[in-house]
């Protein structure tokens, strides 16, 4: 009995961070989506011919507007690289379409406060800077020809047909884009397959927390965090945040509960950033990137990743200290003791309402052959 009450309580904590996250997950989708549909994917490559401020900007831009899928975004940046994207901007579009898309800075505000989200995107930009010049000084030509090689020879890695997939509407107006039916259309595909994309993920993420947030005590994460060393804390957490990251095997939007469990726990300001960062580093990326690029490139990536994420998280704790913005209360909003008619419920209903409308459309336009095509 004590094992099944044990267990129930891990599943409802998990139930109820979905509860919290259900509609702002929709909306990010949906937004999300919406850009999809009117932002072409075709002229990636000629956009990207460099690692300049210029591209590197560009591809935050375009990696923002994409999918949240972390295997999605590894999937398409080595597809723009084949096709002769410079590599630090193909890796900086993969940083931007899983750390500064819309549904995962929503689930943020939601779930720990607009702080997390601001610091979230602070840093964003601040790592791509980091990846540029350390791919200055220890990406060869040599490694790079490696590379594009090694990506040449087309072994598949995950959601590659997702990562290819352009429905964009072009003609028009923006907001005739928007309004049109082809929009409508395009828009209800890519709501549905960027969420059969990451679903796992979001599931294995929430089925974490819940059971860290019942079983794991607070004594051992604030002993884990070095609670009561606030020096050695700040430096530690952005260290640990991305081994915790790598070794949970959670990406995407699916670490953000995670994350508020850690942020409970005890874990820096900069650990939380450094953790969320580092979904692009969880094993199973990693093996993809092996396949993409090969060994050596694969070092180089995750080790630069590491470093510019552990700098760019401790920088801007250190920034919104100074500033007077790190939240004094850990009360990150994952669970609730029962589920009561309020906001949340009523935002939950139109959304879901939203998301029912989306799903007709998709499968009136035959959505699942494309989502089988996907697969």
């Amino acid at each position: 009995m004590d094992v099944i009450s044990t267990l129930g309580h891990a599943l409802w904590m998990a139930f109820a961070m979905l509860w919290e996250i259900l509609w702002p997950l929709i909306l990010g989708f949906g937004l999300s989506a919406v850009v999809q549909a009117v932002v072409s994917k075709s002229e990636m490559t000629k956009l990207l011919p460099d690692d300049s401020p210029k591209s590197l900007a560009i591809a935050c831009g375009l990696g923002a507007a994409s999918s949240s899928c972390s295997y999605a975004a590894v999937a398409l940046a080595r597809s723009i690289f084949r096709k002769g994207a410079n590599f630090t901007a193909a890796m900086a579009f993969q940083l931007a379409s899983t750390n500064l898309v819309a549904e995962l800075t929503i689930i943020i505000i939601v779930l720990m406060g607009w702080q997390f989200a601001a610091a979230e995107f602070l840093g964003g930009p601040l790592m791509v800077v980091l990846i540029a010049l350390l791919f200055r000084r220890f990406l060869s030509r040599k490694l790079i020809i490696e590379a594009r090689a090694q990506a040449g020879r087309g072994l598949k890695g995950k959601m590659e047909n997702h990562a290819e997939m352009d429905m964009s509407v072009t003609e028009g107006s923006l907001w005739q884009r928007v309004t049109s039916q082809d929009g409508f259309t395009a828009t209800s595909h890519y709501f549905v397959m960027d969420l059969a994309a990451v679903w796992k993920d979001i599931a294995v993420g929430l089925l974490i927390a819940g059971a860290l947030a019942a079983w794991v005590p607070a004594d051992f994460w604030n002993n884990f965090f070095l609670v009561s060393h606030p020096i050695a804390a700040k430096i530690w957490g952005p260290i640990v945040g991305p081994i915790v990251a790598v070794v949970s095997f959670v990406c995407s939007v699916g670490n953000v509960p995670l994350a508020a469990v850690l942020w409970n726990g005890g874990i820096s300001f900069g650990g939380v950033i450094a953790f969320i960062y580092a979904d692009l580093l969880v094993l199973p990326i990693i093996d993809i990137y092996r396949k993409y690029y090969g060994w050596k490139v694969t070092g180089l990536i995750v080790g630069v990743f590491y470093v510019a994420m552990v700098i760019a998280a401790l920088l801007v704790e250190l920034l919104f200290e100074a500033l007077g913005l790190i939240p004094s209360h850990r009360a990150a909003q994952i669970v609730g003791m029962s589920i009561s008619f309020n906001y949340t419920t009523v935002l939950n209903i139109i959304f879901l309402a939203i998301a029912a409308l989306l799903l007709i459309r998709f499968f009136k336009t035959g959505g699942p052959k494309m989502l089988a095509h996907m697969a």
